[in-house]
């Protein structure tokens, strides 16, 4: 075993060795955010590094550690970036050495293979972060792959699983369910996006601010694309594709999005993704803005200079909508439970939120609800659905008011072969609505239910009625679309029934 300061010992190693890592060559990585790759020059003489993460310039502080503590922290740059690491996954690592002094630095070199389990029992209960264990791990592979102080490559294996590091789980908020919006939650941004999208239809793109503009496309890829701040933020014009129908109708909208957080070949892979056919004028106004600045297509749709940027303005924007704090993982996540209830395989799911393994999407089939729990919700029955508390719509009418309506817009359907009318008005006319009459009518914002509490409670029996027929005859899945929309339906009729009784109280 070398005998000095180890430091000297792993810089000579680093200089010696023909495929080692030389501080005089420049090491790259890969700037997702920007598109091209970066490289970190002359890292010998530099104590504070800039590394390029996400649209923002990040600077990694050497000159606050002793110098051999700096010189490792630098082989360990030049190491972790030729293991095809993240930039950002680096940053954390080097940058979490701050939790541990000059000595434990040296205690961990010097231990070698035999005596390294006792120096991690002892770091272990200190209680550090966990970046702080993954700065110690890469010492010794770097350690391994320079063999010295009795380590080789072959206890890469040993370093990797024989070394526990703390307990963590990053998907407990998902278990919990904190993650997830409330039913009213996400009514409320369906409410918004509709809104926003009508006000462009009718007045005209010009109508709204760019900024409000870009905050409600910005929504729509988190809400219905499960898409992260990155993916959102790194959205170009040519990623935007408009189709024109040939007869009447409105245009169709894609989106190409790129895949993140992926090692190699996986981080180019596009996502297309088509925009919802009422939502779809967002990106049409997007596009018209564009072409009135003179864009092209490689500038930026929302012109965010960063993934935290994006991510602050959907956080701001979804707050307002429901009033309570919410960040765009809260509506990725709810876009994947989302899915899941609606009965997608692994493979959807993977393909969906742009996973590389399906095991990663396992916990959103762990916190789904049960076949008897579908039931309950789809009944009403249950104490732990979520349900709206108030249904948007225009307003209540009474019977004389429907009377007096245009026949298009006095709401009849026979749903799931039950005929029912009288329940209200529309407000533009049922042929003007793309949507199945009756089933589609609570919960709209354009609906004007009728001011009789009767005429909904019977509508909600007829509704339960179906929903029993389907469970005992099997005729309906339970995580078939038909069959969750008539959950939310009689979720909808209650809140009305609800509103009702509050008038009388």
């Amino acid at each position: 075993m070398p005998e000095g300061d180890p430091h000297r010992y792993i810089t000579q190693a680093a200089q010696n060795a023909p495929n080692s890592h030389r501080f005089t060559c420049s090491r790259s990585y890969y700037d997702d955010f920007d598109d091209k790759p970066r490289s970190v020059p002359e890292v010998r003489q530099a104590d504070i590094l800039g590394l390029h993460i996400n649209g923002r310039l990040f600077r990694l502080d050497l000159s606050r550690y002793p110098s051999s503590y700096g010189t490792l922290q630098k082989h360990l740059l030049v190491f972790l970036l030729g293991e095809d690491l993240h930039i950002s996954t680096c940053f954390n690592v080097l940058n979490a050495a701050m939790h541990l002094d000059v000595h434990d630095v040296e205690h961990i070199v010097e231990a070698g293979p035999t005596r390294i389990s006792t120096i991690w029992m002892t770091l272990r209960g200190r209680q550090l972060v966990v970046h702080a264990y993954r700065f110690v791990k890469a010492v010794l592979r770097l350690l391994c792959r320079h063999r010295l102080y009795g380590w080789s490559e072959s206890y890469l294996t040993y370093v990797s699983t024989s070394l526990p590091g703390p307990a963590t789980d990053k998907y407990a908020r998902v278990r919990l369910g904190d993650v997830f919006l409330s039913v009213d939650e996400e009514a409320a941004i369906v409410r918004y996006l509709d809104e926003t999208s009508d006000l462009i239809r009718t007045s005209g793109w010009s109508s709204l601010p760019y900024e409000a503009l870009c905050d409600a496309a910005m929504v729509l890829c988190s809400y219905q694309f499960a898409m992260r701040p990155i993916q959102v933020a790194m959205l170009t014009m040519r990623d935007v594709r408009i189709w024109d129908p040939e007869h009447s109708g409105e245009p169709t909208v894609h989106l190409t999005f790129l895949m993140v957080k992926q090692q190699g070949k996986l981080r180019k892979r596009p996502m297309v993704r088509r925009v919802k056919q009422e939502w779809g004028i967002l990106f049409i106004a997007l596009v018209a803005y564009a072409d009135s600045q003179g864009r092209d297509g490689n500038d930026r749709v929302f012109g965010v200079r960063s993934n935290h940027e994006a991510g602050s303005r959907i956080a701001r924007r979804v707050a307002s909508l429901i009033g309570d704090d919410a960040c765009a993982m809260d509506l990725r996540h709810t876009a994947a439970q989302r899915l899941v209830d609606a009965g997608a395989s692994h493979e959807e799911l993977a393909e969906f939120m742009g996973h590389s393994h399906v095991q990663t999407g396992l916990v959103y089939y762990a916190t789904s609800a049960t076949h008897a729990e579908r039931v309950n919700r789809a009944l009403g029955a249950s104490d732990i659905y979520r349900r709206v508390a108030k249904i948007a719509h225009d307003r209540f009418i009474s019977p004389e008011e429907l009377t007096q309506l245009k026949g298009e817009q006095q709401i009849a359907g026979v749903p799931h072969g039950i005929p029912i009318a009288g329940i209200g008005g529309c407000k533009s006319g049922q042929p003007a609505c793309p949507y199945n009459p009756v089933t589609s009518c609570y919960g709209c914002r354009k609906f004007m239910p009728l001011h009789d509490k009767t005429m909904h409670e019977r509508v909600l029996a007829e509704m339960r009625e179906v929903v029993i027929f389907f469970d005992q005859s099997s005729r309906g899945d339970t995580r078939s679309p038909a069959y969750l929309q008539l959950q939310r339906t009689i979720a909808e009729i209650q809140a009305v029934i609800e509103e009702l009784e509050g008038e009388n109280r």
